[in-house]
């Protein structure tokens, strides 16, 4: 992989820390639209390109990927011009907008045969990998419980009468897309697709989701998402069978110990196979992997989950009255 990025905001600096842990991938550009960022950012990596016109960077023949971390609703115009280039594509989460621009990029993917991926960590660690092949131990499953809360220093300036991009929906912000996606990405990723939706949502003045309870349906069992920006709380996942229970310890979007409590079992198995990276590091290492072997096959089924996590995003949307200008 030669990668060029898009910002210059803290998850591009672990996406860039992912790449240099990573073999067979490297950065040889940034795109900032003010030159003074990017070559901050370049300098700290040892980048060699600087870019501050998009366009410029894509007429770049050196580099075969991009990588999107552009505020949410720019995802996908970016995504579009990239693959309309011939570049292969990584888009940070939330993936897109809404349903109908998820499905154009995957279309437009599949037609000029090149890799598209969400950049969503959850799925790709291996801590959640093991407890997904452990989950049948703990019988049938009655509750699962998400906590992902992290009261933001945005939130101070919302409150103050300013309007930063996360908290508004020109920008597709909000806790459900910005936070709340990880905690999704968990329950869906272990259960599949819910057959019910619902989202109860702290909405402020300009329509923005400052926090929320997202409930899943599912056959026999109920799962609960809560996602903050507008408060902090002990973040934490819980399943709950009827012949024990795991605890996952910390964000969602790192799974950073498992716990497996069984009623049999008096010890507890604990479970951590992750190293003290950061956790973009693993979907990097199967991005690679799918990439190396040339498997789009991999890749598509990827993006068919992608679009279902978007179909379910989106469905919460509308149930709290949630209306991005990208829906419009």
């Amino acid at each position: 992989m030669k990668i060029g990025t898009i910002g210059t905001g803290f998850i591009v600096e672990w996406f860039l820390t992912a790449v240099e842990h990573n073999e067979n991938c490297e950065c040889l550009a940034v795109f900032s639209r003010k030159e003074e960022t990017g070559r901050a950012l370049a300098d700290k990596f040892n980048v060699k390109k600087v870019y501050t016109d998009f366009e410029e960077m894509l007429k770049d023949e050196e580099i075969d990927f991009i990588y999107i971390a552009s505020p949410n609703s720019l995802h996908y115009s970016y995504a579009l011009k990239a693959l309309e280039a011939g570049k292969n594509v990584i888009g940070e989460k939330p993936f897109t907008s809404n349903v109908r621009e998820c499905q154009e990029l995957i279309r437009l993917a599949k037609e000029k045969h090149l890799f598209l991926f969400e950049a969503i960590t959850t799925i790709h660690l291996p801590n959640f990998k093991r407890l997904k092949e452990k989950i049948g131990e703990l019988g049938p499953l009655k509750m699962v419980q998400c906590n992902f809360s992290q009261y933001s220093r945005k939130y101070d300036q919302f409150l103050a009468g300013e309007s930063p991009n996360v908290f508004t929906t020109k920008f597709s912000g909000g806790a459900l897309m910005d936070i709340n996606v990880y905690n999704t990405n968990f329950i869906m990723g272990l259960f599949g697709k819910p057959k019910k939706i619902n989202y109860f949502a702290n909405l402020a003045h300009n329509g923005i989701d400052t926090s929320g309870v997202l409930i899943f349906t599912y056959d026999g069992f109920y799962a609960e998402a809560v996602g903050c920006k507008d408060t902090k709380s002990h973040n934490m996942a819980q399943i709950q069978g009827e012949k024990g229970y795991m605890l996952i310890e910390g964000e969602t979007s790192r799974c950073r110990q498992v716990e497996i409590h069984l009623n049999d079992r008096e010890e507890v198995e604990i479970i951590n196979d992750q190293e003290d990276i950061t956790a973009l590091y693993y979907e990097m290492k199967d991005f690679l992997k799918i990439v190396e072997a040339k498997d789009y096959d991999a890749c598509y089924k990827l993006l068919d989950y992608s679009l279902s996590v978007c179909e379910v995003m989106e469905a919460a949307r509308k149930d709290a009255g949630i209306v991005f200008d990208a829906d419009k």
